[in-house]
């Protein structure tokens, strides 16, 4: 008898100790812990051992819990890897984070940000400047890799370039990003926004994905305003139908760029040249889009607003972006008058 209770507090004694450890190694690794090195990049390189990166975690005060956490990797999780990059823990944070962070693996980003209506030259200008590569590229040889339309020929195998496949939005990108894959993403970004259903409503339109695309870079540079960009897309498609010139400036911008002449104004030459893009002399679309468009342009493009709207001119009085519509030349000549003395009137200012 008194061996059994002797067993018995044998075992309630192991019991106490194994819970206690068990309590123990649950908070130690559940618990975040502050540090002071949150705004530090802590580089972990390739080839480094798993307890050799948890020691120099601890010495940078990051792990402040290394035996359980070496402990827990032993017991119950023998094959994890601990990635090489840069890292940037932040405080407090507990060791369980600490090595779910080292497991996915980091490298130090930066954002590179497309605005709405760019180019492909501004895009290439600012690739070039913030992700050179390695050996260094220049913005001509990026535009150049932007003549690559085999990223595109699935959905677009008309187009000569990636105009207008560039999705302008905000990325993030590894420091050593090449060139190369920067444009890569972009494009893949440009199809993982065109819904499934768009597909149907080009062939609604009675245009080509190329065309509507085109239509959306227009829409993108005539207004900023996401209200009316469905009232833009209505003018643009009545004047197609009519067969009247577009006459959309911002063609004409597009055409010095080409020609790598734009200095930040229209100038008559812009104007009066003879070329595809003019659509002050063209008849219908130019041949191919003249910026990055974006979702709610497409979308304008692809569903424009039913109307009789044949010109707009920019609402002054509102000075917000937005334009007043007309569906007569009378009225536009109306317009038109009171926006140029106006335009006048801040010059003169």
């Amino acid at each position: 008898m008194k061996f059994v209770r002797w067993l018995l507090a044998l075992f309630l004694l192991a019991a106490l100790i194994t819970g206690g450890v068990a309590y123990w190694l649950y908070n130690a690794l559940h618990t975040p812990v502050s540090h002071s090195n949150a705004e530090q990049y802590i580089t972990i390189e390739q080839g480094l051992a798993s307890y050799t990166i948890l020691e120099r975690l601890e010495d940078q005060q990051v792990l402040q819990a290394p035996l359980a956490t070496k402990i827990y990797l032993r017991l119950f999780d023998p094959n994890a890897k601990l990635e090489a990059g840069d890292y940037l823990f932040p405080s407090p944070i507990s060791p369980l984070e600490v090595l779910e962070q080292l497991e996915d693996g980091k490298k130090r980003t930066k954002t590179l940000t497309i605005p709405e209506g760019w180019t492909r030259f501004e895009i290439a200008s600012r690739i070039a400047k913030e992700f050179p590569g390695e050996p260094k590229v220049t913005e001509q040889e990026v535009l150049a890799m932007m003549d690559d339309v085999s990223l595109i020929r699935d959905i677009d195998p008309t187009a000569t370039n990636l105009e207008g496949f560039l999705y302008p939005t905000t990325y993030e990108f590894e420091l050593d990003e090449q060139p190369k894959s920067v444009i890569t993403k972009m494009v893949q970004q440009f199809k993982s926004i065109w819904e499934p259903e768009w597909d149907a409503l080009v062939q609604k339109t009675g245009k080509t994905k190329h065309e509507i695309i085109i239509i959306a870079s227009l829409i993108e540079n005539e207004s900023k305003v996401d209200a009316e960009r469905k009232l833009v897309a209505s003018v643009i498609y009545n004047r197609l139908k009519g067969g009247i010139q577009l006459g959309i400036d911002a063609t004409n911008v597009y055409i010095a760029k080409l020609l790598g002449r734009w200095d930040g104004i229209i100038h008559k030459s812009d104007v009066e040249i003879d070329h595809p893009y003019n659509t002050r002399k063209i008849y219908g679309l130019p041949p191919g889009p003249i910026s990055s468009a974006s979702k709610t342009a497409i979308e304008a493009a692809l569903k424009p607003a039913q109307t009789d709207y044949l010109y707009y001119v920019l609402n002054v009085e509102a000075n917000d972006g937005s334009h007043h519509f007309y569906e007569t030349g009378a009225e536009f000549s109306k317009g038109k008058a009171a926006y140029q003395r106006w335009l006048a009137k801040q010059r003169g200012n």
